[in-house]
C-alpha cells in the first residue's frame, strides 16, 4: 500500500520556501505521493477554511516537480468544473510530461457556491459538468497530440454520485476524511453499485486525517486520529479492506497551523518510522 501526504498550499504561513520545504520533507521521509487542494477565487466561503495566499495546484506542482526527484505529485482534489476541460487536459498532460510521469489527478465536483458564482459556473450543474468533463479528459488524453500517456484519475467525494462515477469510469474512488465504520458501510454500497452495473469494484485511494495524540481517542473518531498505535491500526485496516493508496491529511482546520509546519512534519516522521518498524 502506498502512502501519500496532502500538504497545505494555502494559509498565512505558506510561501514558496515553505512549499519547497514541504516537498523535500515529504519526499525525504520516504512517502510515495505529495498532493494539494484546489481553489481559484478565494471567496468568503473558501477563505473561511482555506485563506489566502492560495497557491494554484497546477502551477505549484509544476514548480515542486523541479525541486523533487521521485515523489508522485497530485491533486486532492481538483474542482473539475472550474476550468474548461481541454485546458485541464492540456495542463495535466504537460505537468505529467514535465515531471517524468509523476502526476495523479484527483478530481471532484466542488462545494463553494460563492466561488462557482465568481467563476460564472452554475453550481447546480457541477455534477453533470464533472461527468461531462471527465469524458472529455479521457478522450483528449487518447489523442497523440497531448502525449499524455496514462494519467491516473481518482474520483473524489463521499456522495452516492461519486460512488457511481467511480464505477462508471472504472477509476479509483477517493473518499475524504471519514470514520472507518462509515467507510466499511460505503464499501458495501460501492460493491452493490458495481454489481448492478456489471462492472468491477473500483480501486480504493482514501484520504484520511492525521492527528497524533498522546492519549487514545475514544468514541466516534476519524480514521487517522489518535495515538500512533490507533493510526497504524487504521492504516492496517484500510490495507486489509483493499486500499491501494492512503493519503494522510495533517491539516486540522486552523489556518494558524500553516505557521508551524514542523508539528505536521514530526507527526509524519512518527508515522513513517512506526510503519518501517
Amino acid at each position: 500500500m502506498k502512502i501519500g501526504v496532502n500538504i497545505p498550499n494555502f494559509g498565512p504561513g505558506t510561501d514558496p520556501g515553505v512549499l519547497r520545504d514541504w516537498g523535500r520533507t515529504v519526499e525525504g521521509l520516504g512517502f510515495d505521493l505529495l498532493m494539494m487542494s484546489d481553489h481559484v477565487a478565494i471567496t468568503p466561503d473558501v477563505a473561511g477554511q482555506y485563506p489566502a495566499p492560495f497557491y494554484e495546484p497546477f502551477t505549484t506542482l509544476s514548480w515542486l516537480a523541479g525541486v523533487t526527484e521521485r515523489i508522485r505529485l497530485g491533486t486532492t482534489i481538483l474542482v473539475l468544473p472550474y476550468r474548461h476541460p481541454l485546458l485541464t487536459a492540456r495542463m495535466a498532460a504537460n505537468l505529467n510530461a514535465l515531471s517524468g510521469g509523476r502526476l495523479v489527478l484527483g478530481v471532484g465536483v466542488g462545494w463553494a457556491r460563492q466561488e462557482f458564482e465568481a467563476l460564472g459556473v452554475p453550481f447546480e450543474r457541477r455534477g453533470a459538468l464533472t461527468d461531462e468533463y471527465l469524458d472529455v479528459l479521457r478522450e483528449a488524453w487518447a489523442d497523440p497530440g497531448y502525449r499524455a500517456g496514462r494519467i491516473p484519475l481518482w474520483i473524489g467525494g463521499n456522495s452516492a454520485a461519486a460512488l457511481r462515477r467511480a464505477v462508471r469510469l472504472g477509476e479509483p474512488w477517493h473518499p475524504l476524511r471519514f470514520g472507518l465504520g462509515w467507510f466499511r458501510e460505503a464499501l458495501g454500497r460501492l460493491k452493490a453499485i458495481a454489481d448492478d452495473a456489471g462492472r468491477p469494484v473500483p480501486a480504493l485511494a482514501p484520504r484520511i486525517a492525521l492527528r497524533l495524540t498522546r492519549e487514545p481517542v475514544t468514541g466516534e473518531r476519524l480514521a487517522g486520529e489518535g495515538t500512533i498505535e490507533q493510526i497504524v491500526a487504521d492504516l492496517a485496516e484500510l490495507r486489509a479492506l483493499g486500499a491501494e493508496t492512503v493519503v494522510l491529511d495533517p491539516f486540522g482546520g486552523d489556518p494558524a497551523e500553516t505557521l508551524r509546519p514542523q508539528a505536521a512534519w514530526q507527526a509524519l516522521a512518527t508515522v513513517r518510522a512506526q510503519m518501517e518498524d
